[in-house]
């Protein structure tokens, strides 16, 4: 079915991310169409094959379209990308369900953990969608700024799935000469290791706001895969997945690039920036902001000890000056690196 050359393809949000990946599956001759509830942009990328909102500069391939209905934009479909934000996903989910059926491969690129439920985007598709599309769904996750893939710059992704056979079917619909997908069968550990390294970007944004240099930020990346991974292995995910693409991967890329707006909303804060203006500036969402707040609460859910992410919350919900942050990390009880 992927390797057919007319495939139809979907994706639900119109974002950066959202727009990168429908350009790259037109851009291999699929039909595509995109949705999002954000009309002028949906009609910049049907008439001038541009999203000049989201990814400025990018030439969109003519195979591209839009449609403002979510029935239409599913008509025909046989691969489906949910690229909303992660607060978005359930509300997308339920508006999509009834045009979507078994067969069908769904691809979550969203990352983070719903804060009402606690839940994984899988977990949120899974509790919407009737039983039998369960085994269809799959994540995608990895070092990836979508402004790079929309320039067709080699990067090397995750596609998780549990059913072996739509990982293939994803990987396939995905890999070009630039984008490569790799398979996985650990969907909880690529989730969270692609939702809590935006939280500790926000750390590693800090940190560099600071100034405080190339060890502070080396060692925010080495124990902030401590506690990911942590997290990850009490929900059942296997240690190895956080040291590949999904884990330690995205989380150097989020820590330590300009592009990240994660890592962006860090040096905001240590400039003394409030999250709101940092956001208005922005001009999208930054999900580590959000998860912080739910990576804690799964945390204390769980027991499962994430100071990084405790300091990231408390300076974005309970006014925690940033440098205080940083020493409470610093003067916490000394223990073994490795237990």
């Amino acid at each position: 079915m992927c390797s057919s050359d007319l495939m139809r393809c979907t994706v639900l949000g119109a974002g950066s991310w959202g727009t990168a990946l429908a350009s790259l599956l037109a851009g291999k001759g699929f039909a595509v169409t995109a949705w999002d509830k954000d009309g002028p942009v949906l009609e910049d990328i049907q008439k001038n094959h541009r999203n000049e909102r989201y990814l400025p500069g990018a030439q969109l391939p003519a195979s591209l379209h839009a449609a403002h209905d979510v029935a239409k934009a599913l008509e025909g479909s046989e691969l489906v990308v949910l690229a909303v934000p992660s607060h978005a996903i359930r509300q997308v989910a339920i508006e999509a369900k009834r045009h979507v059926h078994a067969g069908m491969p769904l691809v979550c690129v969203a990352k983070g953990i719903e804060l009402e439920t606690l839940m994984t985007m899988s977990e949120v598709l899974e509790d919407v969608l009737p039983v039998p599309l369960h085994p269809y769904v799959s994540v995608l996750s990895g070092p990836s700024f979508a402004k790079e893939v929309a320039k067709g710059l080699p990067t090397a992704v995750t596609i998780a799935a549990r059913w072996e056979r739509i990982a293939k079917q994803v990987q396939d619909a995905f890999h070009t000469r630039t984008f490569r997908p790799y398979t996985s069968g650990d969907v909880v550990g690529a989730e969270i290791g692609g939702c809590v390294k935006n939280v500790v970007a926000i750390a590693a944004g800090i940190s560099d706001g600071f100034g405080f240099g190339a060890n502070s930020l080396a060692a925010l990346i080495t124990r902030g895969l401590a506690e990911i991974s942590r997290l990850a292995v009490r929900k059942g995910a296997n240690p190895l997945t956080l040291s590949g693409l999904s884990g330690l991967g995205d989380l150097v890329l989020t820590c330590s690039s300009d592009l990240s707006r994660n890592r962006t909303v860090g040096r905001g804060l240590a400039e003394g920036k409030t999250v709101e203006q940092i956001q208005k500036e922005l001009g999208q969402v930054a999900e580590g902001v959000r998860n912080a707040k739910s990576a804690r609460e799964l945390a204390k859910r769980l027991g499962v000890e994430m100071p990084i992410t405790e300091a990231v919350y408390r300076v974005l919900y309970e006014g925690l000056p940033p440098k205080d942050a940083v020493t409470s990390i610093m003067t916490r009880e000394t223990k073994p690196e490795v237990t």
